[in-house]
């Protein structure tokens, strides 16, 4: 009774949850549905997409037969919802998908409808975060569904954990407040990671915690651990090595000098098995891609000059460096390894961003890609050609192939191997700025966060739903 009596004086909600348990989503004035999607194909694979980083923690998907080839028609748009800021990408776990953005002075939770666009719920919590850098000042973490719950985690350190099926609040923490972590440079912008019963949070409190563990049904304390590095914006993943499940966080925030890097933590109690210290020596950068791990190996990118590292790990946890290499500085995408090789966006921002294809045996770039494309739009009645790149874009793997969103809107299917980089099939979905979330694929739809005014057409900040079904 304690604890629900803190969490009912400690969060401020406003209108609290639009719909009763069980009733049907409804729709709103923000919400335009365009048409249904089409059926999925018979034998087509679909999965939900409850994190960051998609169903496998790496930005793959399994689903299959889906829409191969774009039209002036297709992908046609299913719904859309005028949105606020915001950089993070919605969660998908059965018929519910969940998405954080800011709306004037309100952090907003909005639970829908995957098909439809259409409200189950939502929660609206007061925020005064400023970016230090003028960014947008909406949430940059994505949503986490695991079962009956949903975890939100907000720019200002507020994590808050919901039931799904109708938002009620189970608990509550400011992580900012309880271990004194000062705002970063962008704020809070590491999604949580959920291990068994455990919500792993990478706080990076100055002194420590860097990283915490609560008990994801009561919001308790299991465990924290190391005390050197602040916190990131590279999200923690699930690895086993050596037949032990531990948790890779990649660390390091606002610090002079500039520190952080990679911390392998054991996922039952918190022990620190190893740490590798990698950042970029700018005081201005952050640590913002996930690593990935490939048999028992590890990697880690920065950018900022910076490049990226191949660790290993003996019996007892002590890293050795099969190789270090300026072949891949990843900024905010996190790289995906296929079949002995990386591809990944290199380069921190403009003219420099590229996909590069890396060999893993030896971390050698095997190419480098920087492809351009030219649309003819018409702007204020006049046509004009503009002339796209891929920017500070995100990959995705599925049906075999690579699905990229650019930086300013371009959806492109690729086909990318060792001896081969190739568009396949390309669409404008959209023109606008900072396109930066990582688009979740479920049941055949592909959601996207624009995030900015479309300099094109006019359309403001929306979520949306595409329809990439297969016939």
């Amino acid at each position: 009774m304690k604890t629900i009596l803190r969490i009912a004086i400690g969060l401020v909600m406003i209108g609290g949850a639009t719909r009763a348990p069980g009733d049907e989503p409804a729709a709103y004035p923000e919400l335009r549905f365009h048409g249904a999607p089409r059926t999925l194909s018979a034998g087509a694979v679909s999965s939900d997409w409850p994190r960051l980083l998609g169903p496998n923690h790496d930005a793959t998907s399994p689903e299959t037969r889906l829409l191969s080839k774009f039209t002036s028609d297709s992908p046609a748009i299913v719904w859309e919802m005028a949105t606020g800021e915001g950089y993070a990408s919605p969660s998908i776990g059965g018929d519910r998908l969940v998405f954080m953005h800011r709306l004037g002075d309100d952090e907003v939770i909005d639970c829908l409808d995957p098909l439809t666009g259409k409200r189950y719920w939502r929660k609206q919590l007061k925020t005064a975060y400023t970016d230090r850098y003028g960014f947008g000042a909406g949430p940059r973490c994505s949503p986490v569904i695991d079962g009956d719950l949903v975890f939100c985690y907000g720019v200002t350190g507020r994590l808050t954990c919901h039931r799904l099926s109708d938002g009620d609040v189970v608990w509550h923490m400011n992580t900012s407040e309880r271990f004194k972590v000062p705002q970063d440079f962008f704020g809070v912008g590491s999604s949580p990671l959920v291990m068994g019963d455990r919500l792993i949070v990478q706080v990076g409190a100055p002194g420590g915690p860097s990283v915490v563990a609560l008990d994801k049904r009561s919001g308790a304390v299991a465990w924290q651990s190391g005390d050197k590095w602040g916190p990131s914006y590279a999200s923690p993943v699930p690895a086993k090595i050596h037949g032990r499940e531990v948790v890779l966080v990649f660390a390091g925030g606002d610090s002079r000098p500039p520190t952080g890097g990679l911390m392998v933590i054991d996922a039952k109690d918190g022990a620190l098995l190893s740490e590798f210290p990698f950042r970029s020596r700018k005081y201005e950068s952050v640590n913002a891609s996930s690593p990935v791990c490939v048999d028992e190996k590890v990697f880690i990118s920065s950018s900022y000059r910076t490049g990226g590292v191949l660790l290993s790990f003996d019996e007892s946890f002590a890293p050795r460096v099969e190789w270090k290499s300026d072949a891949l500085g990843a900024h905010f995408m996190t790289p995906i390894a296929v079949d002995g090789y990386l591809y990944g966006i290199d380069g921190m921002g403009g003219g420099d961003m590229a996909i590069v294809c890396v060999d893993l045996k030896t971390g050698e770039r095997t190419w480098k890609w920087a492809p351009e494309f030219t649309e003819t739009v018409e702007i204020r009645g006049k046509r004009r050609e503009l002339t796209f790149s891929i920017g500070r874009g995100s990959l995705m793997r599925v049906d075999g192939r690579f699905l990229c969103l650019t930086e300013e809107g371009h959806l492109l299917w690729m086909e990318l191997s060792p001896t081969k980089r190739e568009i396949t099939s390309r669409a404008c979905l959209f023109a606008a700025r900072e396109t930066w979330a990582l688009p979740p694929l479920s049941r055949g739809l592909l959601y996207v966060n624009q995030n900015g005014r479309d300099s094109v057409h006019g359309t403001k900040a929306r979520l949306v739903c595409y329809d990439l079904r297969g016939e």
